[in-house]
């Protein structure tokens, strides 16, 4: 099993931060980008986008991040039907992964995490969850919410925000070993950097699996 370098950005990916990326850390295998634009957090990503980076030998990572609270089992649903439109609206093909991005601060309970799984379900597309796994209650939620529906473990796949290594070079990357819920869980994915000082990304290793779901 191999583990991939790449990063991921709320900023636009333009030639002039794909180049910086390039010259400063090396070649990213894929970038994390936001399906939408929300006010003070992220840029949407855009056709164009996609196109420069596939064209540079770069997947894309697709993140959805418009909502703020992550509570009730109908709520999860609906949350994962607006990930998979936008996701369909960029055209990214079924099969794809599509990360919900649970910050730390948010209220998070079990039913919503099932809503989310049980949405994304009949789209074709397959749940992902951008968490910290320490802090916030994503963890307990998600325990609880494995222990109700076996689906939630073997369909999601978690992208960990812990340990911070800091940010490094592809080739120095640390070794893959991020902090994981204390339940059954593909943590598949490590934001291992955070807040490069000369551009602004953060850097990732990635699990081969989680590697071939990305487009």
């Amino acid at each position: 099993m191999g583990y991939v370098w790449g990063v991921d950005s709320t900023q636009k990916v333009t030639k002039e931060l794909y180049d910086c990326v390039l010259k400063t850390f090396g070649k990213p295998e894929y970038w994390g980008r936001y399906l939408t634009t929300v006010p003070n957090a992220s840029q949407g990503l855009t056709s164009e986008e996609i196109t420069f980076l596939q064209n540079s030998g770069t997947k894309v990572l697709p993140i959805y991040n418009n909502f703020k609270d992550a509570t009730g089992y109908r709520k999860g649903k609906v949350t994962a039907q607006n990930a998979a439109f936008h996701a369909q609206r960029l055209k990214f093909p079924k099969g794809r992964l599509l990360f919900a991005n649970i910050e730390k601060f948010f209220d998070v309970d079990e039913s919503w995490i099932r809503g989310y799984v049980d949405g994304l379900y009949s789209t074709d597309y397959k749940p992902g969850f951008y968490i910290d796994p320490v802090n916030g209650p994503f963890s307990s939620a998600y325990c609880k919410a494995v222990s109700k529906d076996s689906r939630v473990s073997n369909q999601s796949v978690l992208w960990s925000t812990l340990p911070d290594r800091g940010v490094s070079k592809a080739r120095k990357a640390p070794k893959f070993n991020p902090t994981k819920p204390t339940c059954k869980s593909n943590v598949w994915g490590w934001q291992y950097g955070r807040n490069a000082k000369n551009c602004p990304i953060n850097t990732n290793l990635v699990d081969d699996r989680l590697y071939n779901m990305l487009w």
